[in-house]
């Protein structure tokens, strides 16, 4: 296939990201004719007209065959494999290469050569997307800020998000995640971050580990990438901390910068008032006082605070606007999100934890709904799935889970799994609700449960499947707000 010299124009109200010349001389690709492309995409169920379409080729699937509904969507073209050609109905707009994992990962490499933007890598055991999203909420009131969608931070995410970032970006924030050795350093050295911040090592994917020391040192693989000069961001009162800063030196990075309340950390946590839809802080940054406001409750969201604004200092951006801009944070869908609903006679507040969880993070969403305040005649009420990929320890850190329960006194629980069933089994009978193997099977239980002034948080792990497991309890509560409650409950 030869490459044709004229690029046709883009009739999408979109800025030019690639040009067919572009992706030709990052990916080493052929093509018979040109085209401007205004996005990249590798799920056709979501290409909007003008983006790059990349067939990937997964475990489970190969994106080759969803090419001709990609192009009849609109994409500008498709990026496809040369072995796969003549699979494909001919059509002027494919981009043939070798393979197209290492044509993605060449585009975000491009994309990563081109740009001037200061970059930051965000990783950490939990907290890593909403750190990343105050990242970008604190960067974007700066200046022009591209960052990693959802939690693009894999082996696809990572390149794609590079891929997509727009030459007049001026910072850029990327997630990087991993839940097994080696992963971690491929994707930081595709991004060369200025500033690699390490929120925590906790017990998080603790099943693919010998210890939560062989957890530290999968998160230190994010040194691997640092441009020369950069800087480490780390978490000065984590357990894990005097190991990450020997493997940032081992490294070669000469400037760590620390977090937390430590009396030594350089972002240090002075004063914080917790309230229930949001927190107040007083911070200082570098030797520089603040104080501000951010939009979503928790004391999680405070530490996490603390990296994110000394990461904004080392990248040159001005913290008082910074500060400022996190009062508009908000927890994203899935990361304790709230829903006031109307149900009835009053309301139920729903926090949505349900993306993910971890032991740390089971306990930071209990604190918050033993903090939530509740309705008249309103309860606390946890719906907790199974925390998964923590190996042997894994039934005894559910069966701990009670305990914490009892602490917060909260007032009635669900589970959903096999794990989260021991749990259920630990708690005394009156905090015990139902349970199921699935978030679907629970939802008619919890529903017929709940009453107005309740507080629910929903929280569990990723099953196996695209959507997290205990998202259909988190539907199931939302449709409450169409069909009101009957009777008192």
């Amino acid at each position: 296939m030869a490459k044709l010299g004229m690029t046709a124009q883009p009739s999408i109200d979109r800025p030019v990201l690639w040009s067919s010349e572009d992706v030709i001389a990052a990916t080493a690709g052929t093509a018979t004719g040109g085209f401007a492309a205004m996005g990249v995409s590798i799920d056709s169920r979501t290409v909007k007209p003008g983006d790059l379409f990349v067939a990937l080729v997964g475990p489970n699937n190969d994106a080759h065959r969803f090419v001709p509904d990609a192009l009849a969507k609109g994409a500008a073209a498709a990026m496809v494999a040369r072995s796969r050609l003549a699979d494909l109905p001919p059509d002027p707009r494919l981009v043939a290469v070798d393979d197209t994992q290492a044509g993605l990962e060449a585009l975000g490499q491009a994309a990563r050569n081109r740009s001037a933007a200061r970059i930051a890598g965000v990783t950490g055991s939990v907290g890593k997307t909403g750190s990343k999203e105050a990242l970008r909420l604190a960067l974007g009131a700066l200046a022009p800020t591209h960052a990693s969608e959802a939690s693009y931070n894999n082996l696809w995410g990572v390149p794609l998000s590079l891929a997509r970032m727009p030459v007049e970006a001026r910072f850029g924030v990327f997630e990087l995640g991993m839940n097994h050795a080696g992963e971690l350093g491929p994707l930081s050295r595709q991004v060369r971050p200025h500033v690699a911040i390490i929120l925590n090592v906790e017990l998080a994917h603790a099943g693919f580990f010998s210890s939560i020391e062989a957890i530290a040192d999968a998160k230190a693989e994010i040194f691997e990438g640092l441009e020369p000069g950069g800087t480490a961001v780390l978490n000065r009162d984590n357990e894990q901390f005097a190991r990450l800063e020997r493997a940032a030196e081992r490294a070669g990075v000469t400037r760590i910068f620390t977090f937390g309340t430590h009396a030594g950390a350089d972002a240090r946590l002075k004063d914080c008032v917790l309230h229930p839809t949001l927190s107040c802080v007083t911070a200082t940054i570098d030797g520089v006082e603040l104080t501000y406001k951010i939009g979503a409750p928790g004391r999680h969201w405070i530490i996490n605070s603390l990296a994110v604004l000394g990461a904004v200092k080392l990248l040159g951006g001005d913290l008082g606007i910074a500060g400022l801009a996190l009062a508009g944070m908000s927890a994203p869908k899935g990361r304790g999100r709230r829903h006031v609903l109307p149900i009835g006679d009053g309301q139920l507040t729903l926090i949505d934890e349900s993306y993910n969880a971890s032991p740390v993070a089971m306990r930071a969403a209990l604190d918050v709904l033993q903090a939530t305040p509740v309705g008249p005649r309103g309860r606390r009420i946890a719906v907790i799935g199974d925390m998964r990929e923590l190996g042997e320890q894994g039934e005894a850190l559910h069966i701990e889970l009670a305990g914490e329960i009892e602490r917060r006194g909260i007032d009635k629980v669900f589970t959903v799994g096999p794990l989260a069933a021991k749990l259920f089994e630990a708690l005394p009978a009156a905090r015990r609700g139902a349970r199921a193997d699935t978030g679907g099977q629970l939802a008619a239980a919890l529903v017929a449960a709940v009453r107005a002034g309740d507080v629910v948080m929903v929280k569990g792990s990723r099953g196996g499947g695209v959507k997290p497991a205990m998202e259909p309890l988190v539907e199931a509560l939302l449709a409450l707000a169409d069909r009101p409650l009957r009777g008192g409950r």
